[in-house]
């Protein structure tokens, strides 16, 4: 009897963090099944985003990039949710790599309130983030995995420190590579998750430098001259256009086709054929749509590690810290 109780102290415990001051918890698969304070928490999460993403492919494509943005400043922990208040105007979701073009916000919303009905204050921001993205890459990619929760939402949200931590569509393979480090990814991570560019949709302005004047020597001119009637130099819009024109609504292997063909809508992109390490996990990705499938699950839950064991868990809404 002794060492049972003694045996369940730690669950008790990581469980009672979930109320009250929360500062820390750590990450496990099934975390809130194990707690039973909410064990059909990732099931009602998986049916919001079916709902959205199963009509509109490119929310789902959203929720996989909302993902990397969240956790790539300040750690996985749901600042890129916090909209501006008079406390604090400029916010994460401000930032240019994220407004206008950040997509997904209304179905972690659904699925907050979804929670909050059922259990409330017990699922994090954060977790639902998590939880949509992998559901999305399971429903645009059959890529199945099983990502660990127990993250908390953090309370600060800066749109300054987004810009300096997020890879950008003219980076060259070097800064990609530091970026990734900083955050304790390697390079192969860095090669996997680019594999969303398969999916979503971009803004002209991400890449029309590589248009104009001349179509850039790293694009094939074929390819260049079919996106500049997409993409008219000096447009009053700023357009946009399928990330991936093959296979647009599928998470898939195609992304490597088309950058080992010249196809790739970015400078980052092309920068992963101007090193041997990259260019190799490229091809075998071309190659393998199946070891493409197991290293993108592998990069996400490496990925989903990041932080977000310190704050909180929103009550009501992601889109405010709680006072």
């Amino acid at each position: 009897m002794g060492a049972r109780n003694t045996l369940q102290i730690p669950v008790i415990l990581s469980c009672i963090l979930l109320f009250g001051a929360i500062l820390t918890t750590s990450l496990e698969v099934g975390y809130y099944k194990k707690c039973k304070f909410c064990p059909q928490a990732e099931d009602i999460v998986r049916g919001v985003v079916y709902k959205y993403v199963s009509k509109e492919p490119g929310l789902g494509a959203g929720l996989i990039r909302m993902f990397f943005h969240d956790c790539f400043v300040r750690g996985c922990d749901a600042s890129i949710l916090l909209d501006p208040t008079p406390q604090n105007s400029n916010p994460e979701k401000l930032a240019i790599p994220n407004f206008p073009s950040l997509r997904g916000f209304e179905i972690i919303d659904e699925a907050k309130a979804a929670l909050e009905h059922v259990c409330s204050g017990i699922v994090s921001c954060a977790d639902i983030i998590a939880f949509a993205a992998r559901d999305a890459a399971f429903i645009l990619g059959k890529i199945s995995y099983d990502i660990p929760s127990g993250r908390l939402d953090g309370k600060v949200s800066n749109a300054t420190e987004v810009l300096g931590a997020l890879p950008a569509p003219f980076h060259n393979l070097t800064v990609v590579k530091a970026l990734y480090a900083v955050q304790g990814l390697s390079i192969d991570d860095a090669v996997a998750l680019s594999g969303a560019h398969s999916i979503g949709r971009s803004h002209c302005s991400s890449f029309t430098s590589r248009l104009y004047p001349t179509i850039d020597t790293t694009m094939n001119q074929g390819f260049g001259s079919f996106l500049r009637t997409q993409c008219p130099q000096n447009a009053m819009d700023d357009g946009v256009v399928p990330q991936d024109f093959v296979t647009p609504n599928k998470l898939d292997n195609q992304y490597f086709k088309n950058v080992a063909d010249l196809k790739g809508l970015f400078f980052s992109d092309w920068s992963l054929l101007t090193s041997s390490e990259t260019a190799k996990l490229l091809n075998d990705f071309k190659n393998d749509p199946e070891l493409f499938k197991t290293k993108f699950a592998e990069s996400m839950v490496k990925m989903g590690n990041i932080g977000g064991t310190q704050g909180e868990v929103r009550k009501t809404s992601c889109r405010v810290v709680n006072y």
